[in-house]
């Protein structure tokens, strides 16, 4: 299956379709027919970047049956999101930095993340098949006290949108049949979520309707579909990795607050 990515080579960002360890080179927008050169190069010679650059990233809650019969919650009549901001955006192998006005526990959330195609408003759910353009790997990363931290305002913005908090990549994959796939996540090699896309509440289409007839979808932004059960904390230093067959594995270490030169 076709797997696009974007990566910096010698400087020049570049599009390119992944062949095993090579990546062919393509010139153009990556949502309308891009065309391809006669340029190659070698994956361990490139700096993988996000695969595209989404105007808004929209993240499901509570949209796995086994992980809301586990927490006690209902089944949701609609679609529960929040929105991932664009300063979050972070690419395979960068760092997860954390936060300096944050000292509580940092979660992962492995997830499937949906590509969007192009435009689309109030669609059907069978026109939603024709929007998605593909699918990636999605770490939801949170800062998990700060959500409830307030009884009165719920804090999904600020726990959601750290700077390197929107994790995905590192590629989008085509014709992928999304009934197939299962969402792992390993911390420092050892697995702790295992559980298939088919458990889903709101499937991939469902989700692209459901969501178009709230606000306009556009090309390149992304769905992420929510996480199931065994989402735990991360430590400075230690390796995230969610695997999706057919997508790949995102890399990405979690590191210490950064200290920031001053005057």
């Amino acid at each position: 299956m076709p797997q696009w990515l974007q990566f910096d080579y010698k400087n020049i960002r570049s599009l390119g379709l992944l062949e095993g360890d090579t990546i062919h080179v393509y010139h153009g927008n990556l949502f309308n027919h891009p065309t391809p050169t006669n340029e190659k190069c070698s994956l361990e010679d490139v700096e993988i970047l996000i695969p595209c650059i989404p105007g808004k990233m929209l993240a499901l809650w509570n949209n796995f049956h086994s992980r809301a019969q586990h927490e006690g919650w209902a089944i949701p009549p609609e679609p529960l999101y929040f929105v991932k901001t664009p300063n979050s955006f972070n690419a395979h192998r960068k760092p997860i930095d954390r936060p300096s006005s944050y000292d509580g526990p940092v979660f992962f959330e492995g997830e499937l993340g949906i590509v969007v195609g192009k435009s689309c408003s109030h669609v059907t759910v069978s026109e939603a098949a024709d929007c998605i353009f593909g699918y990636t790997c999605v770490n939801d990363v949170t800062a998990k006290e700060i959500l409830k931290r307030d009884p009165s305002f719920p804090q999904w913005t600020r726990a959601k949108g750290f700077d390197t908090f929107g994790i995905f990549g590192p590629v989008i994959a085509t014709d992928l049949d999304v009934d197939k796939l299962v969402v792992q996540s390993r911390l420092d090699g050892e697995l702790l979520q295992d559980y298939p896309v088919t458990d889903m509440i709101f499937g991939p289409h469902e989700l692209v309707s459901r969501l178009s007839k709230d606000m306009t979808l556009n090309p390149g932004d992304i769905i992420a579909c929510g996480t199931g059960l065994n989402a735990k904390a991360m430590h400075d230093g230690q390796l995230i990795e969610v695997s999706i067959d057919g997508i790949g594995v995102l890399a990405n270490t979690m590191t210490p607050v950064r200290q920031i030169e001053r005057d």
